[in-house]
């Protein structure tokens, strides 16, 4: 039976993971070790939510072999011993590094769609509790998404993530929004009579900033690199796709992914560099497959469409079309949306041409409508260089979103 520990850090829930295989401790190979099975460490250890991996320099070079164990995790796991996929030599001579787990042993976000979202319960005295939406302000959830690496908060709103089985807590937070942690904010005893049925805190976060695009037209298209322990990173890869640019487009909130390409570059580059494999439904490239090589000769480069978007459809060509102005997204209203504009989109999107054009096909999403028709021509290359004219605010009700279905069937499962 395995088990796990995290060594040589502040406490049990950081440090260096060690796994219990073979009734021996031995190290987790560092090449195949990334967020989602961090994730099972720190669920397996009672630990909250997994906020980072990162890869330090051993102190003092080793040019041994070791045996070691590979892990191959979802991040669903309840334990790190569903995740082994075998014992292994690790090479330490290869990249002498090792790695490091770090949890947020005092706060989570649970049932959510990623990391960064989900229900607020917060553990004091050894025990998880539910935090009350009662008193828990804008300055409380910043404190929360800085805490967990998870950038600014979005959302925030009672029972948006369900209701969970465990008790509210009895205090009220009163953070200033400047601190790092949630346990250091000042507290009130809260009223028990404000917490009912509806009102456990969800939260949706930013989410991470460790993605970036460099040396393209803007900072919705280039080449992929990565924060990773401590330094902006080349994002290696063998089997890049639209795939794997979707995570980045959506983290970078920069509509969907129109290109994904690999490139071959000449580099004196003596760090080593990550490569990722993708679902294409996470909503940040470090919940992909993280692994780590030696420097890349082949690099990833992306290009989003920054002002447009298909959302809730089967695919990247198909949903519901939402444009974002002036940085906010917003629905498009099926009155005024012609098939001249959806030539546009699809188009824009390399996705075809338009088969479908239906109102609230795809749903009605949570963002609002936006006050502008378009009036393309249909020869347009993007949706936002037609013309615009002002929309009657009258014109617009529920089952309205537009919803289209361009000709290029292009799913994840395809990618």
């Amino acid at each position: 039976m395995a088990g796990i520990r995290l060594v040589d850090g502040d406490n049990k829930c950081n440090g260096t993971p060690e796994i219990l295989y073979e009734e021996r401790w031995k190290s987790a190979s560092s090449k195949t070790f990334d967020i989602r099975a961090a994730m099972v460490v720190c669920r397996e250890l009672d630990c909250g939510n997994a906020v980072k991996v990162a890869a330090t320099s051993l102190t003092r070079r080793r040019t041994r072999t070791e045996t070691g164990v590979m892990v191959d995790c979802t991040g669903q796991e309840s334990s790190v011993s569903q995740c082994i996929k075998e014992s292994v030599n690790i090479d330490f001579d290869l990249l002498n590094i090792k790695i490091v787990v770090v949890c947020s042993d005092s706060v989570r976000l649970v049932d959510g769609a990623g990391l960064c979202s989900g229900r607020v319960e917060v553990k004091t005295h050894q025990s998880w509790t539910t935090v009350c939406e009662a008193g828990f302000d804008w300055q409380d959830a910043e404190v929360v998404c800085r805490e967990l690496d998870c950038g600014r908060p979005l959302t925030l709103q009672g029972a948006l993530y369900g209701e969970g089985k465990h008790p509210f807590g009895t205090k009220e937070f009163q953070c200033k929004g400047t601190e790092n942690r949630l346990l250091t904010c000042s507290t009130s005893d809260r009223e028990e009579s404000t917490c009912t049925h509806g009102r456990a805190v969800g939260l949706t976060c930013s989410g991470p900033d460790d993605v970036r695009l460099v040396d393209g037209s803007g900072r919705c298209a280039g080449t992929v690199e990565m924060f990773h322990s401590g330094r902006w990173r080349s994002v290696r890869t063998e089997m890049w796709s639209l795939r794997d640019a979707a995570v980045v487009c959506r983290q970078l909130d920069c509509g969907s992914a129109v290109a994904a390409a690999q490139t071959e570059v000449l580099t004196s580059d003596t760090e080593w560099s990550v490569l990722t494999a993708c679902e294409g439904s996470e909503p940040a490239l470090r919940e992909c497959s993280i692994f780590i090589f030696a420097p890349a000769k082949i690099v990833a480069t992306v290009t989003c469409s920054d002002a447009v978007r298909l959302v809730d459809g089967a695919g990247l060509c198909s949903g519901r079309v939402e444009v974002k102005s002036h940085q906010s997204w917003t629905t498009v209203c099926e009155a005024g949306f012609e098939w001249q504009d959806a030539e546009v989109v699809c188009r824009e999107l390399g996705c075809g041409t338009p088969l479908t054009l239906q109102g609230a096909l795809f749903g009605e999403g949570k963002l609002p409508f936006g006050t502008k028709e378009f009036q393309c021509k249909g020869t347009e290359n993007r949706l936002l260089t037609c013309r615009t004219s002002d929309r009657e605010e009258s014109t617009c009700t529920h089952g309205k979103a537009a919803g289209l279905t361009c000709s290029a069937v292009i799913t994840l499962q395809d990618l």
